[in-house]
């Protein structure tokens, strides 16, 4: 599973916890509907600021959205996000 799949399950499963719409969302976090629905089917990776509007949106800790999203240094290989 991609980071952007990952975070959008995050989001879709942090806002329908909310009882929120998109739409919803979408207004209290100062967003259109569209880019809460691009970030939830994982097309699109939110920039900081929008990761702390959705979570201010949603009542959540960041860490919420980003749960199981974690990034692996390389030593002698290149990095890579780690699944799971």
């Amino acid at each position: 599973m991609s980071v952007a799949e990952r975070f959008g399950n995050n989001l879709r499963r942090c806002r329908k916890a909310a009882g929120l719409s998109q739409e919803e969302v979408g207004q209290r976090a100062s967003m259109h509907r569209t880019q809460v629905a691009a970030a939830e089917r994982g097309e699109r990776i939110p920039r900081i600021d929008t990761l702390l509007r959705l979570a201010g949106a949603l009542e959540v800790s960041p860490d919420e959205l980003l749960k199981g999203i974690a990034w692996r240094p390389g030593r002698r290989e290149v990095g890579r996000f780690l699944d799971g």
